[in-house]
């Protein structure tokens, strides 16, 4: 064995143990296993504020998850199958306590985009490809990817999917039996068999909205407010109205439901018929399924790949907003602390893939839970457990009761939920700082509203990237004519660029700085080109100075740069070796007083002197007022005519 290859396996075997080392100490232990940080401290005060966070929230997650299977086009007991293993997996890796995993309004509406046929095998295939997707994700941390969907394209998403769920339920709150695809077909359709409607359903849908909008506001109310001077039997008689205010949903549907039940008999409203009892087993997603797709009855397979093929899109799109959706969701309820994106997302990819073994669509961080979790006193993840037991208590004991809910009631709880997602509040606050964000805003609000949601999402990111690229092609340009304090009261023109030069902008910024050296300093003046926004060079734009040194040259005119950093210079020199560069204020005050050509040295410093008067300019063309092109940096140039200079 050589010499170097016996060099080469050491080194690696040194590498692989200071991983192992790293991989296994006890700071990597504590981060990727949350748990191990809170559990040796638990105590009864943390038991006592979990147990009441989690009954809490299994409530309200109860009546929304069978909402919610409704929405993705589902069983309503797939929504219960949704609810349970994400809350026992948060517990053991995620790493934030207000947290709470279950389905959601918009993990609903995606997952019906890609169950063809209703078919719950296709939304369990989902639940485990998303959570393979989300896990790989996380270990290689690509957190960083979802920066480039900025906040007015999640408030446009977040809108027009608010929008979109609450006009899907308006079948079952109008009790019409119609299928639609999309908000123009569910309203046209709404419209058409608008005459079709039950009285009773939009009776007790329509009462149902109201209670829960006045039960929401009871724990807002100030009189419920605790206060330390309360004694004991007001405290007591506060945290019932705040639980009644929190728990509406399942005390809105449980009313509706015993109703429903006693009049089974002479059945007025539309129930949720027959939801199958018990608790689904312990087994592997389906990776090929049977599926009826003929009025005939003949059964079609699907295999794996074909599956695959049919969901399509949805691969890739639902792991990105659950991602999006439970990132931002613990952002929130940080408390201002940086959170970990990369076990976040660790801890959501395992809770799909273990879901699916359950039977369980889809599933992310929910806002409104996470929201009553928060408020219900909630001390660590451990509530999760509390939540999740719940659930399946119910699955187990309470499923032959579930068929007398009715579906107005269910409707009324979603639209409920969601139209509070709508972020109209966005809007003014974006056009104050922003205008140009608006075309991202609305952009994604109106592709997903008109065409689909999964579109809108991609035309948003689309628009920002244009922007992006735009002002990185059309950066702006600050022309100021300078004198210098000196016995021939010199002027030179300083050409400031806003952003860095690259291949995108260095036309951009040639023509710039030759138009102010032909007009602002009538093929005289000497020019300087001041480089501190120049964080880099690239070939095109080194190639490109060059040829603007080319034409100055032929002028005999004198061309100086200025607050340049090591790298710019060396890239620029690479083709250019008699650039005049000032490091130092003797260098800038030579380089100008100098005869043409003047090739300068010196000091090594960053400063550059003369006297800036109170003469300056800026581009006067059409580009000074395009909004794109907007600097936020306040800089102000003062316009001096031509024949002063």
């Amino acid at each position: 064995m050589s010499r170097g290859y016996r060099e080469t396996l050491n080194d690696a075997g040194v590498f692989i143990k200071r991983q192992a080392r790293r991989f296994f100490s006890r700071k990597t232990l504590y981060q990727r296993l949350p748990i191990t940080q809170w559990l040796p401290h638990y105590n009864l005060e943390c038991l006592e504020g979990d147990v009441m966070a989690g009954f809490t929230v299994g409530l309200t997650v109860i009546p929304q998850g069978i909402a919610y299977a409704g929405v993705a086009g589902l069983d309503a007991n797939y929504g219960l199958y949704s609810a349970f293993m994400g809350c026992f997996v948060y517990m053991f890796l995620g790493s934030i306590k207000d947290i709470t995993i279950g389905p959601t309004a918009i993990m609903s509406i995606m997952t019906h985009e890609y169950s063809i046929a209703n078919s719950p095998d296709f939304a369990v295939l989902l639940c485990f490809i998303s959570g393979l997707i989300i896990l790989a994700a996380g270990i290689c941390n690509l957190g960083f990817l979802i920066t480039f969907i900025s906040k007015p394209v999640i408030s446009g998403f977040t809108s027009a999917a608010a929008i979109t769920i609450a006009s899907s339920q308006l079948k079952g709150l109008f009790g019409l039996s119609i299928q639609s695809e999309g908000l123009i077909d569910t309203w046209s359709k709404l419209i058409e068999n608008i005459e079709y409607t039950r009285w009773q359903d939009i009776t007790l849908g329509s009462c149902c909205i109201v209670v829960l909008l006045l039960m929401r506001k009871l724990k807002d109310l100030k009189y419920v407010k605790p206060h330390p001077n309360d004694s004991t039997n007001t405290r007591i008689w506060k945290k019932v109205i705040f639980l009644i205010s929190v728990g509406r949903n399942a005390i809105v549907v449980i009313i509706a439901t015993i109703i429903a039940a006693c009049l089974r008999d002479n059945q007025p409203f539309t129930i949720t018929g027959y939801i199958d009892p018990g608790l689904p087993g312990f087994k592997p997603p389906p990776f090929s399924t049977w599926l009826n797709t003929s009025d005939t009855g003949n059964l079609t397979y699907y295999s794996f790949s074909d599956m695959m093929q049919t969901v399509g899109a949805g691969i890739g799109i639902i792991p990105m907003i659950s991602i999006l959706e439970s990132i931002a969701i613990g952002s929130a309820f940080s408390g201002g602390k940086t959170i970990d994106a990369t076990q976040e997302m660790i801890a959501l990819g395992a809770c799909n893939i273990l879901g699916s073994f359950v039977r369980s669509m889809p599933v992310t961080g929910s806002f409104s839970r996470t929201a009553v979790n928060s408020t219900s006193g909630v001390r660590t993840t451990a509530g999760g457990i509390i939540t999740g037991l719940l659930v399946v208590l119910a699955l187990a004991f309470l499923t032959p009761y579930f068929k007398y809910i009715p579906k107005a009631t269910l409707s009324a709880v979603i639209i409920c939920a969601v139209i509070f997602m709508i972020e109209y509040e966005h809007v003014l606050p974006i056009w104050r700082v922003r205008p140009v964000d608006e075309l991202c805003l609305w952009g994604t609000f109106l592709t997903c509203l008109l065409w689909k949601l999964e579109y809108g999402i991609i035309v948003g990111v689309l628009i920002n990237l244009a922007i992006l690229l735009y002002n990185l092609a059309r950066p702006k340009v600050n022309v100021t004519t300078i004198s210098m304090q000196n016995d021939d009261n010199m002027k030179y023109i300083e050409v400031t660029p806003r952003s860095g030069l690259y291949f995108p902008s260095v036309d951009h910024v040639r023509a710039k700085v030759t138009k102010a050296s032909l007009q602002q300093g009538d093929s005289s003046l000497p020019v300087v080109i001041n480089c501190t926004n120049f964080a880099g060079v690239d070939y095109s734009a080194a190639k490109g100075m060059k040829a603007m040194c080319d034409d100055f040259e032929r002028r005999q005119q004198n061309l100086v740069f200025s607050h340049i950093t090591p790298g710019v210079e060396k890239g620029l020199k690479a083709l250019n070796q008699h650039i005049t560069v000032a490091r130092s204020p003797d260098d800038l005050t030579a380089a100008l007083t100098g005869p043409y050509p003047m090739v300068s040295g010196g000091a090594e410093s960053n400063e550059v002197s003369g006297h800036r008067g109170a003469m300056k300019q800026e581009d006067e063309d059409s580009e000074a007022t395009d909004p794109l092109l907007q600097s936020s940096n306040g800089t102000k140039s003062v316009i001096v005519p031509k024949a002063t200079v």
